[in-house]
Protein backbone atom coordinates (compact mmCIF):
# COMPACT_ATOMS: atom_id res chain seq x y z
CA UNK A 1 0.00 0.00 0.00
CA UNK A 2 1.28 3.22 -0.91
CA UNK A 3 1.78 6.68 1.57
CA UNK A 4 -1.18 8.34 -0.70
CA UNK A 5 -3.62 5.36 -0.61
CA UNK A 6 -2.71 5.26 3.40
CA UNK A 7 -3.27 8.83 3.51
CA UNK A 8 -6.66 8.33 2.08
CA UNK A 9 -7.88 5.72 4.11
CA UNK A 10 -7.16 7.36 6.97
CA UNK A 11 -9.04 10.72 5.28
CA UNK A 12 -12.10 8.49 4.66
CA UNK A 13 -11.61 6.40 8.00
CA UNK A 14 -11.02 8.67 10.91
CA UNK A 15 -13.85 11.40 9.93
CA UNK A 16 -16.05 8.73 9.64
CA UNK A 17 -15.75 6.83 12.87
CA UNK A 18 -15.87 10.16 14.59
CA UNK A 19 -18.93 11.41 13.04
CA UNK A 20 -20.30 8.06 13.66
CA UNK A 21 -19.32 7.58 17.08
CA UNK A 22 -21.16 11.41 17.74
CA UNK A 23 -24.01 10.09 16.46
CA UNK A 24 -24.26 6.98 18.37
CA UNK A 25 -23.41 8.78 21.44
CA UNK A 26 -26.63 11.06 20.59
CA UNK A 27 -29.11 8.72 19.41
CA UNK A 28 -27.65 4.93 21.29
CA UNK A 29 -26.58 6.57 24.39
CA UNK A 30 -28.82 9.89 24.63
CA UNK A 31 -25.92 12.42 24.79
CA UNK A 32 -27.52 15.44 23.13
CA UNK A 33 -24.93 17.45 21.03
CA UNK A 34 -24.24 21.09 22.39
CA UNK A 35 -24.14 23.73 19.92
CA UNK A 36 -20.06 23.51 19.63
CA UNK A 37 -20.64 19.41 19.22
CA UNK A 38 -22.57 20.23 15.95
CA UNK A 39 -19.92 22.61 14.59
CA UNK A 40 -17.30 19.64 15.24
CA UNK A 41 -19.49 17.30 13.14
CA UNK A 42 -19.45 19.90 9.88
CA UNK A 43 -16.05 19.36 9.28
CA UNK A 44 -16.00 15.47 9.79
CA UNK A 45 -18.64 15.74 7.16
CA UNK A 46 -17.07 17.85 4.60
CA UNK A 47 -13.80 15.70 4.99
CA UNK A 48 -15.69 12.43 4.46
CA UNK A 49 -16.98 14.08 0.81
CA UNK A 50 -13.69 15.45 0.39
CA UNK A 51 -11.91 11.63 1.02
CA UNK A 52 -14.54 10.31 -1.33
CA UNK A 53 -13.26 12.12 -3.95
CA UNK A 54 -9.70 11.95 -3.09
CA UNK A 55 -10.53 8.21 -3.79
CA UNK A 56 -12.13 8.38 -6.94
CA UNK A 57 -9.56 10.54 -8.30
CA UNK A 58 -6.82 7.73 -7.30
CA UNK A 59 -5.86 7.32 -10.70
CA UNK A 60 -5.09 11.07 -10.76
CA UNK A 61 -2.20 11.27 -7.77
CA UNK A 62 -1.42 14.85 -8.06
CA UNK A 63 -5.69 15.40 -7.59
CA UNK A 64 -6.35 13.12 -5.58
CA UNK A 65 -3.42 14.09 -3.16
CA UNK A 66 -5.00 17.49 -3.04
CA UNK A 67 -8.19 16.35 -2.10
CA UNK A 68 -6.78 14.08 0.60
CA UNK A 69 -5.11 16.90 1.57
CA UNK A 70 -8.29 19.34 1.98
CA UNK A 71 -9.80 15.89 3.78
CA UNK A 72 -7.12 16.67 6.27
CA UNK A 73 -7.66 20.35 6.90
CA UNK A 74 -11.42 19.68 7.57
CA UNK A 75 -10.22 16.81 9.73
CA UNK A 76 -8.03 19.53 11.63
CA UNK A 77 -10.88 22.02 11.26
CA UNK A 78 -12.99 19.82 13.41
CA UNK A 79 -10.56 19.10 15.62
CA UNK A 80 -9.64 22.74 16.88
CA UNK A 81 -13.33 23.18 17.31
CA UNK A 82 -12.71 20.28 19.54
CA UNK A 83 -9.97 21.64 21.47
CA UNK A 84 -11.97 24.92 21.86
CA UNK A 85 -15.03 23.34 23.34
CA UNK A 86 -12.85 21.11 25.44
CA UNK A 87 -11.53 24.39 27.29
CA UNK A 88 -14.97 25.71 27.34
CA UNK A 89 -15.80 22.29 29.16
CA UNK A 90 -12.92 22.97 31.33
CA UNK A 91 -14.04 26.26 32.28
CA UNK A 92 -10.30 27.58 30.59
CA UNK A 93 -11.93 30.04 28.68
CA UNK A 94 -15.70 31.63 27.69
CA UNK A 95 -17.38 30.07 25.05
CA UNK A 96 -19.35 31.39 22.16
CA UNK A 97 -22.73 30.13 23.46
CA UNK A 98 -24.38 28.61 26.32
CA UNK A 99 -26.56 25.98 24.86
CA UNK A 100 -28.66 24.85 21.88
CA UNK A 101 -32.34 24.33 20.99
CA UNK A 102 -33.91 22.88 17.65
CA UNK A 103 -35.77 25.59 15.76
CA UNK A 104 -39.29 24.93 14.93
CA UNK A 105 -41.96 26.87 13.22
CA UNK A 106 -45.98 26.19 13.46
CA UNK A 107 -48.38 27.85 16.26
CA UNK A 108 -47.53 29.24 19.11
CA UNK A 109 -48.52 26.03 21.31
CA UNK A 110 -46.27 24.07 19.02
CA UNK A 111 -43.02 26.55 18.93
CA UNK A 112 -44.12 26.11 23.31
CA UNK A 113 -44.33 22.40 23.47
CA UNK A 114 -40.86 21.63 21.25
CA UNK A 115 -39.46 24.10 23.87
CA UNK A 116 -40.44 22.51 26.80
CA UNK A 117 -39.59 18.80 25.18
CA UNK A 118 -36.39 19.89 23.38
CA UNK A 119 -33.53 18.77 25.68
CA UNK A 120 -30.84 22.03 27.05
CA UNK A 121 -27.66 21.12 26.62
CA UNK A 122 -25.09 23.29 28.04
CA UNK A 123 -21.98 23.55 26.02
CA UNK A 124 -19.85 24.36 29.00
CA UNK A 125 -20.30 21.32 30.83
CA UNK A 126 -19.05 17.75 30.05
CA UNK A 127 -21.77 15.01 29.45
CA UNK A 128 -19.33 12.41 29.87
CA UNK A 129 -15.99 12.12 30.34
CA UNK A 130 -12.94 9.31 30.00
CA UNK A 131 -9.66 9.61 32.01
CA UNK A 132 -10.74 13.42 32.55
CA UNK A 133 -11.09 13.92 29.10
CA UNK A 134 -14.46 14.93 27.33
CA UNK A 135 -16.00 13.92 23.94
CA UNK A 136 -15.13 17.30 22.48
CA UNK A 137 -11.26 16.59 23.75
CA UNK A 138 -11.12 13.13 22.34
CA UNK A 139 -12.40 14.61 18.76
CA UNK A 140 -9.78 17.21 19.33
CA UNK A 141 -6.78 14.77 19.88
CA UNK A 142 -8.17 12.07 17.33
CA UNK A 143 -8.59 14.85 14.87
CA UNK A 144 -5.49 15.83 15.49
CA UNK A 145 -3.57 13.26 15.24
CA UNK A 146 -5.38 11.56 11.80
CA UNK A 147 -5.02 14.76 10.29
CA UNK A 148 -1.03 14.95 11.04
CA UNK A 149 -0.82 11.54 10.23
CA UNK A 150 -2.62 12.77 6.90
CA UNK A 151 -0.14 15.19 5.82
CA UNK A 152 3.01 13.22 7.04
CA UNK A 153 1.79 10.48 4.57
CA UNK A 154 1.31 13.08 1.96
CA UNK A 155 4.53 14.78 2.39
CA UNK A 156 6.49 10.66 2.16
CA UNK A 157 4.20 10.60 -1.30
CA UNK A 158 5.52 13.85 -2.59
CA UNK A 159 9.11 12.80 -1.60
CA UNK A 160 8.71 9.20 -3.47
Amino acid sequence: MTHLSRARLIAILAPTFLLGGALVSQYVFGLHPCEMCMWQRWPHLGAIILALIAIALRSNPSASKLFAALAALAILGSGVTGFFHAGVEYGWWQGLTACSTVPVGGSTDDVLASIMNTPLTRCDVAPWSLFGISLAGYNGLLSLAAALAIFALLSKARKA
